[in-house]
């Protein structure tokens, strides 16, 4: 068993307290390194999660002012930064990325904190400067209820500091519930809230299981009137429809299918090395890292060769190892949704620049897959109609500027995409004609704190980071006062 610190509890957390499952019952967590059990955490269910509930309502109905929320924000800052080493630490045993990569994670995540610490007063109430109907109009941003926060496995403390940043900065109790994949890093961020945080009780409550019954509770309960959840838009779809009878709000980050654009004219150096950077974070297992990489024809094989080079030097192996750049894939399945993209886009006539099919693996763990380039990768492939979540780069010619367009929107998601091109008048129009909600030109950056992130068409609804992402929790209430 995995020891840390940060880990004496792997119990839920209701009402101030950690608690275990109704039913004694625990759901093991490995290392997907190898398999190992790190520990076995609570697997709770509806009646646990309606007590959360409960808690959070209660502590909803006490109050808060925005002085003391900037103060628990500026305590979790604190805490993070204090114990980055070892939140590190947890994080990557459970999900096996990098540790350096892991540690920077954990700065990330406190930089939501910190932006909505510092930013919180823009919650707070605003008089017009008119007077309408002989009247002051004052408007004041009130709570928006419970809130129900549902992370995935990918970024087990960046995601879910981008959500419960902005409901403390909103005043809103929450309920949270990780991916059962990755939870001992929100069990370790409960530990440090409970230790260096003064939060009341049932301002923030933990419960850990299986989705369905959470998810439905979370969904059912019309006390808990924002859900914010990152995952697939197929889980989202489902979302949706369970939120029309109590009418809850949504906010959704869901699936990606990011083009990453280059044209000839472009430094293909720069471009190659942002592209590494982007693709290759966390595995390539992130929602916004380039999965069609579309390059123009003329230098398709110049590029492809550039890519491969620096690809072929990343070392694949332990997230635990100083030297790695690649740890495994999550699971199994994740693995095999590599194998089966890379394999389809060589069946249809695709060639692997770098890399060959490394067989399957036997368990659910292991699943190392080295970085692999291919080049003449066709529309319809499945790497380019799914969204692969692993360390394939599949490269795309185009003709021109409008094929290039076509080729990018031609998806149902909407979430990120990439430009590389020395010609400003054609960045311009390429980033106006994209239906994606981050665009990064002549950049692979990804989000950042300071600035809104979210998705068009069925990557989501909602924005998280920058002042717009600290309203999703709250309700805009106007005050008329006449004389």
């Amino acid at each position: 068993m995995f020891e840390s610190p940060l880990l004496s509890n792997l119990h839920g957390y209701i009402d101030g307290s950690w608690t275990p499952a109704d039913s004694g019952e625990r759901f093991p967590v490995h290392n997907p390194v190898n398999g190992d059990e790190l520990g076995r955490v609570a697997a709770m269910g509806a009646e646990e999660t309606r007590r959360a509930i409960d808690a959070a309502h209660a502590a909803l109905r006490r109050g808060s002012e925005l002085e003391e929320r900037q103060a628990w924000l500026d305590g979790i800052v604190d805490a993070l930064k204090a114990h980055k080493s070892e939140l590190g630490r947890v994080l990557t045993m459970e999900h096996g990325k990098p540790l350096k990569e892991a540690q920077g994670e954990v700065l990330y995540a406190a930089g939501f904190f910190e932006f909505c610490a510092k930013n919180v007063y823009s919650l707070g109430p605003r008089t017009l400067p008119e007077r309408p109907r002989e009247a002051t109009w004052t408007i004041h941003n009130r709570p928006a209820g419970v809130v129900g926060l549902v992370t995935p496995w990918n970024f087990p403390i960046g995601m879910i500091a981008k959500k419960l940043s902005a409901a403390i900065a909103a005043g809103c109790p929450s309920v949270i519930k990780p991916s059962s994949k990755t939870p001992l890093t929100m069990l370790a961020l409960f530990t440090l809230m409970e230790r260096e945080v003064d939060l009341p009780p049932g301002f923030v409550n933990l419960v850990t299981g299986p989705s369905g019954p959470i998810g439905d509770t979370l969904m059912a309960d019309d006390r808990v009137r924002v859900v914010s959840f990152t995952g697939s838009t197929e889980v989202g779809r489902k979302l949706i429809t369970a939120s029309a009878p109590g009418v809850k709000k949504l906010a959704l980050e869901l699936g990606g299918n990011a083009p990453f654009i280059v044209f000839a004219d472009t430094d293909l150096d720069r471009a190659a090395d942002h592209l590494i950077a982007n693709k290759f974070r966390g595995g390539g297992q992130t929602c916004v890292c380039a999965n069609r990489i579309l390059v123009e024809a003329s230098v398709e094989e110049s590029f492809a060769d550039k890519v491969a080079e620096r690809a072929a030097r990343l070392k694949v192996g332990d997230g635990m190892a100083p030297d790695t750049d690649l740890g495994p894939l999550i699971d199994r399945n994740g693995y095999e949704k590599v194998r089966r993209h890379f394999n389809n886009a060589l069946e249809q006539g695709a060639t692997a620049v770098l890399g060959e099919d490394p067989g399957p693996i036997p368990n659910d763990w292991g699943g190392f897959f080295p970085p692999a380039v291919l080049r003449g990768v066709k529309p319809g492939m499945d790497c380019t109609r799914e969204e692969t979540f692993g360390p394939l780069v599949p490269i795309m010619p185009f003709r021109d500027e409008a094929q290039a367009l076509e080729m990018a929107n031609d998806t149902e998601f909407g979430l990120a995409a990439y430009l590389f091109t020395a010609d400003e008048a054609r960045a311009q129009r390429l980033i106006a004609g994209l239906e994606f909600a981050h665009v990064g030109h002549n950049t692979g950056t990804g989000p950042t704190p300071e600035a809104p992130f979210g998705g068009m068409k069925c990557s989501g609804w909602g924005r998280e980071g920058g002042t717009e992402g600290l309203f999703e929790f709250v309700e805009p209430q106007t005050v008329p006062r006449g004389n």
